[in-house]
């Protein structure tokens, strides 16, 4: 039996061995990947090694010949997966706000998941995942998350590697989140500092978060956010949050723990009348701007349009997005 033998490139880099083989060995079924990595037919620098091992740079495949696919072998389709249409595609492409060439930002719209789960079957990664062939070939990745309700700036790497290195910098706070919301109610004081460990709590209306109590310590979480009322019309405030961690609901609960939900809130706002007509009860909640510094991309300073029914409210109460600092 011959051998070949193929070197790990740098873009596959910490790439497990069993999706390694997947990757360059697309025909390949799960189960016989997994037979020739525990029979010991697939090596790495020659040593046995198991199906989820992590592989470096120049590491060398040793991959029986008779398994691999010649060199004029088609090559997986990059088309979109079937449902995916062209207004899907359009759809995507309107959120962009920027692009280089190892990531994207989309500025994304109100009523959206960002990710799929119960009932949820259209979401954002699943129409990524259709355009691999517009990104680079590769499965773009998301690199953080927002609520379904929640919009604006969205990063998304274009390949694995990226999607890594970004993730790393998110979690070791590198990375500058400023998100714009209206309360109702004015925030006391008008700037400061909330910090309340948060805690998981389901209920009728799904899976909420609530301030920890006495007890609870070792299921919370801890939670910090710092805000500052930047304008204020009609027992409403314009506010400026910048979150230090990020935990899920982490502004929506951090804002309704100060007696000021984010107006709209279905979910924290326990149904808080909107004072003035005309306001759409969504929610006022905007990622407006994302600021990294990353060795390879540079420095990235990113900011979101309003969505049309924020915009329209900064219209209603007299707030000029174009007049204050972020």
């Amino acid at each position: 039996m011959t051998i070949e033998k193929r070197a790990v490139r740098t873009d596959d880099d910490g790439l497990r061995l069993d999706r390694w083989l997947k990757k360059n060995y697309p025909t390949l079924p799960h189960a016989l990947v997994q037979k020739l990595v525990r029979t010991g037919q697939v090596r790495v620098d020659g040593g046995r090694v198991k199906a989820d091992s992590r592989l470096s740079t120049g590491q060398e495949v040793r991959v029986p010949t008779h398994f691999a696919e010649p060199e004029n072998a088609p090559q997986p389709s990059l088309k979109p997966p079937p449902g995916l249409s062209k207004a899907d595609r359009d759809y995507i492409e309107r959120m962009i706000v920027f692009e280089n060439d190892e990531m994207f930002i989309l500025n994304k719209p109100f009523g959206i998941a960002v990710q799929g789960g119960t009932k949820t079957t259209r979401h954002i990664d699943g129409l990524l995942a259709g355009m691999a062939d517009r990104f680079g070939g590769e499965r773009p990745r998301l690199v953080h998350r927002l609520d379904r309700d929640t919009t604006g700036i969205l990063a998304v790497a274009k390949d694995r590697q990226t999607a890594a290195r970004l993730g790393r910098l998110f979690q070791t706070r590198s990375v500058q989140k400023i998100y714009w919301a209206i309360t109702s109610g004015i925030p006391k004081p008008t700037q400061g500092k909330v910090e309340a460990a948060l805690v998981k709590a389901s209920g009728p209306d799904g899976d909420r978060v609530r301030k920890a109590r006495p007890g609870e310590q070792e299921l919370a979480q801890h939670a910090t956010t710092f805000y500052s009322v930047i304008d204020r019309a009609a027992n409403m405030a314009w506010v400026s949050l910048k979150p230090v961690t990020g935990r899920q609901h982490q502004l929506r609960a951090h804002m309704d723990i100060l007696g000021t939900p984010i107006l709209g809130d279905q979910k924290y706002g326990d149904g808080t009348e909107i004072p003035i007509e005309n306001i759409e009860r969504k929610l006022h909640l905007h990622a407006r701007r994302l600021t990294l510094k990353d060795p390879k991309l540079g420095e990235i300073d990113i900011s979101a349009p309003l969505p049309s029914h924020i915009a329209q409210t900064f219209e209603l109460l007299g707030f000029d997005a174009g007049r204050y600092g972020e």
